[in-house]
């Protein structure tokens, strides 16, 4: 065992005396010593449960013949931190979690772990980690808030923050938006539409390093606490025979989430997160690959903000098995990848059927014949950039109009809510990329705005930074090169206009090379002064299309 170099021989005796100060005894001792990397936490709602969660793991590994020790992970809720400087300390958090992830793990000697997360960024930083550690691990989240109800109908958080741009617009009185504000999100958990923390939980089950469920069972569930246990006793199986992150996240098992991100319409977030996890696992994830796949995969699913279903209402219909059963009618997954089960893709979900073509589309009637999320090129966007396209009314998928040029977020959504923002605006956001932010800011509240003004179906917005899963409309995000760096989004200049065709999968500035050339020439970098770890993060980050990692020069 690994934890032998810390708990086995005579060298070790001054180490056994630190883990009697600890409590443990002689026969725990004896035992795999499983980590269990919590990220329990009482400012985020997808993370007050988690100490039940890994109490439940606890459990689950002891019963299995294990030694459980838990240690922590740091957690940032992007609800919270929406709309001001907090957005800043969002995504850097990934490399945090992992970094921190590895330390406790390769100081300690863990045989094994089981990953305990729940919002956005600590599902894909706990994944970078158990890549890049290798050693057998299962993740077990905390699970999708409950859906709110407003006169009769279910909403979110997304609902939650559109509604300030209808007060903004006239549209709705403050008593209304009080009364949001005390249903929309009723229940601990990650918030309940397809939002990233939802999305990459779902995925841990695609690609396969989640039990079944893991990605749907709402927070308030027992059924949610029965799942932590057994997971706490498969990570001792998976010990026993040694099968380890990289024999599960393997390049068909990465195929396979990306395939189930374009039929469940995922997050945009998870173009981040995807090429960062397959790099720590040693795979080449080209988002380039995103529209190929894109192209043969039928969108299945419209769960808010897309749609009027939340989480609740996949996991009723089948959760994320069904979806991918749906799927291999059309042939479209590796059904041999292995999973945490210790059987494959293809052995778990041969029994698991679609309860509900309302939530999930049968293959032969899907939303669309294509899948949720699109990567558009062209000279605004010469390396790439997002949109979820399963988001964005039919008469925004292809849009010409002239560009409003805002240099950071706040000064855009003032001009949304001052009413300077008019029907066929392309609303551009720039230096707000992984340099520029730096850290990519999620755009929600000027989506939001926009669409709680009635502009949803007539205005753009695109930017370097990224969008919250709970954007929708013609959000276009991840713009790269971003303007930092001198990228084309750098040299918009107001009133010039944008091209957008999402089904060609094309974004241009309607700008001749010329012209571009020349402004390049007079080009100017416009870097917002950061010290501390924003500062060293500036330094290490690399571009949107490449997962915005970080890398030594």
């Amino acid at each position: 065992m690994r934890s032998d170099a810390v708990k086995t021989g005579t060298a070790q005796a001054p180490h056994r005396s630190l883990f009697n100060a600890l409590g443990y005894t002689e026969e725990e001792r004896r035992r795999p010593m499983i980590g269990i990397v919590s990220s329990y936490n009482e400012i985020v709602p997808g993370h007050m449960n988690l100490d039940k969660i890994v109490d439940a793991v606890k459990m689950g590994v002891a019963m299995a013949g294990g030694m459980p020790v838990v240690f922590p992970a740091i957690a940032v809720c992007d609800g919270i931190a929406m709309g001001h400087t907090g957005m800043k300390y969002s995504l850097v958090t990934r490399d945090l979690i992992a970094d921190s992830t590895e330390c406790m793990t390769m100081a300690h000697g863990f045989d094994g772990l089981v990953c305990v997360p729940n919002c956005d960024k600590n599902v894909p930083g706990l994944l970078m980690a158990a890549a890049r550690l290798n050693i057998p691990t299962v993740f077990v989240s905390g699970g999708p808030m409950l859906a709110g109800r407003i006169d009769g109908h279910k909403t979110s958080l997304s609902s939650m923050f559109e509604a300030v741009g209808s007060v903004a617009a006239g549209t709705m009185t403050m008593e209304k938006l009080c009364e949001f504000e005390e249903k929309a999100c009723p229940s601990c958990g990650s918030c309940s539409g397809m939002y990233t923390a939802n999305s990459m939980n779902c995925l841990t089950e695609a690609i396969g390093m989640g039990l079944k469920g893991n990605g749907t069972i709402p927070a308030v569930y027992s059924e949610r606490i029965r799942l932590a246990k057994h997971a706490g006793m498969k990570i001792m199986e998976l010990v026993e025979k040694d099968i380890k992150p990289r024999d599960i996240m393997t390049e068909k098992a990465f195929m396979n989430a990306l395939v189930v991100d374009m039929a469940l319409g995922c997050s945009t977030n998870s173009m981040l997160h995807l090429p960062a996890i397959a790099k720590e696992a040693g795979v080449d994830l080209n988002l380039d690959i995103a529209n190929e796949l894109s192209a043969k995969t039928p969108n299945l699913c419209h769960l808010a903000p897309a749609g009027p279903t939340y989480m609740e209402d996949l996991n009723e219909a089948g959760g994320v098995y069904a979806v991918m059963n749906e799927l291999t009618k059309k042939n479209l997954l590796n059904l041999d990848c292995m999973t945490v089960n210790g059987t494959t893709i293809g052995e778990n979900i041969k029994n698991c059927v679609n309860k509900n073509p309302d939530v999930i589309r049968p293959v032969e009637n899907p939303y669309s014949e294509t899948g949720g999320i699109a990567v558009l090129k062209g000279n605004l966007a010469p390396d790439g950039g997002v949109v979820k396209r399963s988001a964005v009314v039919a008469e925004m998928m292809v849009h010409e109009g002239p560009a409003r040029v805002f240099e950071c977020e706040e000064d855009a959504i003032a001009a949304i809510k001052g009413g300077k923002i008019v029907a066929g605006d392309v609303v551009v956001i720039r230096n707000e990329g992984p340099k520029g932010g730096p850290s990519m800011r999620e755009m929600l509240n000027p989506t939001s705005a926009i669409a709680g003004m009635g502009l949803g179906s007539c205005v753009a917005l695109i930017t370097d930074g990224r969008f919250s899963g709970a954007s929708r409309g013609a959000s276009i995000g991840h713009v790269s090169p971003e303007a930092a760096v001198g990228g084309p989004i750098a040299l918009v200049q107001e009133g010039d206009i944008i091209r957008i065709n999402i089904p060609e999968n094309k974004l241009d500035m309607l700008v001749s090379e010329e012209e571009l050339a020349e402004r390049k020439a007079n080009w100017k970098p416009n870097l917002k002064e950061v010290s501390g770890y924003l500062a060293r993060y500036r330094e290490l980050v690399t571009s949107g299309n490449k997962g915005a990692v970080l890398e030594i020069k």
